[in-house]
């Protein structure tokens, strides 16, 4: 596979790039809520004139907007590759006001996130998309950009993969510098805990009730929560309950998660919260219900698969070194996979995604466009 002569971003296309990331930033578009930003995104391609389809998603996932597909054919009888990103952020603390520093450091004046996860990815689709129209590539793309992916991967589990022509794709969406593959994510197992006990006066007759939250406490003070080994995490991440600070607490729930890259420890995992669950219950004189979802199933893609040697090959043609790595969070690539649907993670170069001080660099949104191009070019 040759890469000399790769494309590369123009000046022109480069700043028109940040100029679109700005502006998809402050569109707030947290899960189920991303209207706004779609209607910028299906703005920008209509006026390519491109296919363009939105699925009816958003009666499954409860999002205002349903995933956007669009279409940019090649030559009659050429393969077609998918590039995608998710056009939904965590939610957001406060305004996103966009300032780009002397160093190229781009990040939310307030204390908030930026909205670099995903929307570099999406301002990247778009130029990709420009570009084809004025230069056609030796391949069809096409670009997918998801509802709810913050959600549990919602929007890409709604999506009929089926409706596309892709045999394999290019998801951008983990937070590290540009050159990572993510040749390996986890089974991510969501678990909840709902706890029942019986309500009394906790000044007058604490001995009568029987209270939901210690059992709750019972449960998470018997888990092992955290980095457990090199494949597996486990960790509470909400609890509520009770009804007031002088009643015995009659209910009480708890969410949790288990993730491994190994299938087996991420079932076993769960059952060891399901059973300390119910211990927990039974020590406490409470009830309990429990119920487990898989959020999304493991994989593992082998370096020899299509997609990781074109992205591999685009990245050394860039003069930068491919790393293979695995990672402990999920992406759409997670969901398009469970589908049938080859598909790569692709570093994006953005930095403390979910943290007040998302940021990303004018040179690292450059070069993800490089890549973007790169790929589509020796994909023909």
């Amino acid at each position: 596979m040759t890469t000399l002569g790769l494309p590369r971003a123009s000046a022109e296309e480069k700043e028109r790039l940040v100029h679109d990331f700005v502006r998809l930033c402050e569109i707030e578009s947290p899960s189920r809520r991303e209207r706004g930003v779609a209607d910028a995104v299906a703005a920008e391609l209509r006026a390519l004139d491109l296919e363009l389809g939105e699925d009816d998603s958003g009666a499954w996932t409860g999002s205002d907007a349903g995933n956007l597909l669009a279409r940019v054919p090649g030559p009659r009888g050429a393969a077609t590759i998918l590039l995608c990103a998710h056009l939904d952020t965590v939610p957001v603390a406060a305004p996103i006001e966009v300032v780009i520093h002397d160093s190229g450091v781009i990040e939310n004046r307030n204390d908030a996130i930026l909205g670099a996860d995903n929307k570099a990815a999406v301002a990247a689709l778009i130029a990709i998309a420009r570009r084809l129209v004025r230069e056609p590539a030796r391949v069809g793309v096409e670009l997918l950009f998801t509802t709810c992916e913050e959600a549990a991967l919602a929007g890409a589990r709604a999506f009929d993969v089926g409706a596309l022509e892709a045999r394999h794709g290019y998801v951008f969406d983990h937070a590290s510098p540009i050159g990572e593959l993510i040749v390996a994510a986890p089974t991510y197992l969501r678990l909840e805990a709902s706890f029942r006990g019986h309500a009394a006066h906790a000044g007058i007759r604490p001995e009568q009730g029987r209270s939901a939250i210690v059992a709750a406490a019972a449960l998470i003070s018997a888990l092992r929560l955290g980095r457990l080994d090199d494949e597996t995490t486990a960790n509470v991440g909400r609890i509520e309950g009770g009804t007031a600070v002088n009643v015995v607490a009659e209910r009480c729930r708890v969410e949790l998660e288990a993730r491994s890259l190994d299938q087996d420890k991420a079932t076993a995992l769960a059952g060891e919260m399901i059973d300390a669950a119910a211990q927990a219950a039974s020590d406490s004189g409470c009830d309990v219900e429990t119920s487990l979802e898989e959020q999304f199933r493991g994989y593992r893609l082998a370096r020899s698969s299509p997609p990781v040697v074109v992205a591999a090959a685009a990245l050394e043609g860039l003069g930068i070194e491919p790393r293979y790595v695995a990672t402990g969070g999920g992406s759409d690539a997670s969901a398009l996979q469970a589908r049938g649907l080859a598909c790569v993670n692709i570093a994006n170069g953005t930095e403390a995604n979910h943290e007040p001080d998302e940021r990303v660099t004018v040179a690292a949104l450059e070069t993800m466009l490089d890549v973007m191009l790169a790929i589509v070019a020796l994909s023909g």
